[in-house]
């Protein structure tokens, strides 16, 4: 047998992620196993302001390796461990192989691949001392309490994360990077005579000195601030504007209809619609992993892949899923390079960078500007793509403002709102929802909206 190169903690016996991909690596290829082996490591640091004065400090760290095993029956198995000793190693060797052992044949495998280099999109943006980045919170805080207005600030945050990937297979996939990003989040609550509203804030960065404290907790003054004495709205059709965060947050929870796993286990509508109009003439769909600067970029995929822009929809026509090896395969659709898993889960499917580039601009007339939507977890259906959320807004006649609006919910069908889409904003916007989700303002057609 031969012995694995690689550096190894002599005190503990724990090897480096290197060495023991190296290690599992030689042990497969004389079993005659094929495997692939994802190392993950996490770092979170979040620092929390009150009333002028630190009130927490959380810094945590995770680290493991996990193991996709495909046995010569094309049986896939999984196991993971966060303890990188020999030991370890081993049974999670062994663990791997039973559970392939445990399915029938099938048709999974582990796909051949290349040296992948190493990539790192963080550099030294987080590498500021603890003392600036504690500073930049309390100004934060106080930042949030400069409007009058404000009653309370619930939350005053200042999130930190960072993480590296590294993967190697018997197929000769072998790389990895690094990623992460700053963030400040906020809630506040603003009163003005009878009338009380609570607003939420996030800005994420790539690097600590892109983050603005004062222009954040403007932002977020500004967006709670323009709902404070709102009137009920009166149910009907109307004209809807989503403003660019909302929209994000839509297009995030009904994501999973663009899932070559969703179309193969029969949970997309989208299934069997590939070349079909799905859309609206002005609407175009892209996940780019490639893309510099963003929290979801990456240089390759889970199944090592090097990583490729790919457009979902293009002008409304319905012209490619998302999807890894496995997926691909079954629906004999070319792989997309979005095989995703962490280190304790199996394979699955996941955006990385997904957008609706912008459009030539909007000039709002007579309807409503969707500025709030709450209970998308149970509002929300992602299969069947309905929705009723409960929202917030501001209701505009002939361009002008109206009245901030509150007391309504819009319902409909995700895939019916993609057909309303008639006009796009020309700003695209990033928000953070799991994946990096981009969009600009959308205005949608007749939408119904339940109200007082």
């Amino acid at each position: 047998m031969n012995e694995p190169t690689g550096s190894m903690h002599e005190a503990s016996g724990r090897m480096t992620f290197e060495a023991a991909q190296e290690w599992l690596l030689a042990r497969a290829r004389d079993a005659g196993l094929a495997i692939e082996v994802l190392g993950q490591s996490n770092r979170e640091l979040t620092l929390a302001a009150q009333n002028g004065s630190l009130e927490q400090v959380t810094e945590a760290e995770r680290a493991g390796i996990g193991i996709r095993l495909v046995d010569g029956e094309g049986r896939a198995g999984y196991a993971y461990t966060e303890d990188l000793g020999v030991e370890a190693l081993a049974w999670a060797l062994a663990e791997a192989r039973e559970n392939a052992g445990l399915l029938e044949p099938g048709d999974a495998r582990i796909e051949p691949g290349r040296a992948l280099g190493h990539s790192d999109s963080v550099g030294d943006g987080l590498a500021e001392p603890l003392a600036q980045k504690l500073e930049t919170v309390l100004g934060f805080e106080e930042d949030l309490r400069a409007d009058p207005r404000v009653r309370q600030v619930p939350i005053a945050r200042y999130m930190e994360r960072e993480a590296r990937l590294s993967l190697a297979s018997t197929g000769g996939a072998r790389g990895s990077y690094r990623n992460g990003a700053a963030g400040l989040l906020s809630s506040l609550v603003m009163a003005e005579g009878e009338s009380l509203k609570q607003g939420f804030e996030i800005a994420l960065e790539t690097d600590f000195h892109a983050l603005d404290p004062g222009r954040t907790a403007r932002t977020a003054i500004a967006a709670t601030g323009r709902l404070l004495g709102a009137r009920p709205l009166p149910s009907g059709r109307y004209t809807a504007w989503f403003e660019p965060r909302v929209f994000a947050q839509l297009l995030s929870a009904f994501s999973g209809l663009f899932s070559g796993k969703q179309v193969l286990e029969g949970k997309s509508r989208l299934a069997g619609r590939l070349g079909q109009r799905i859309a609206g003439e002005a609407f175009t769909l892209i996940d780019d992993p490639t893309l510099p600067g963003r929290i979801g970029s990456r240089p390759f995929d889970a199944e090592g892949r090097p990583a490729a822009p790919l457009t979902l929809v293009d002008r409304g026509q319905l012209r490619a899923f998302l999807h890894n090896a496995e997926t691909a395969r079954a629906l004999g659709q070319p792989n997309s390079g979005h095989a995703w898993r962490s280190y304790r889960g199996p394979l699955d499917v996941a955006p990385s960078n997904l957008y609706v580039p912008a459009g030539p601009g909007l000039q709002p007339a007579t309807g409503v500007i969707v500025t709030d939507l709450m209970g998308l977890h149970a509002g929300a259906n992602p299969i069947s793509g309905d929705f009723s959320l409960q929202a917030l807004g501001l209701e505009l006649r002939g361009g002008e403002l109206a009245a901030p609006v509150e007391n309504f919910a819009v319902s409909g069908n995700f895939l019916d709102l993609l057909q309303r889409i008639v006009g796009l904003g020309d700003t695209l916007e990033w928000h953070f929802m799991g994946a990096c989700v981009g969009a600009p303002m959308v205005e949608v057609d007749g939408l119904s909206f339940a109200g007082a």
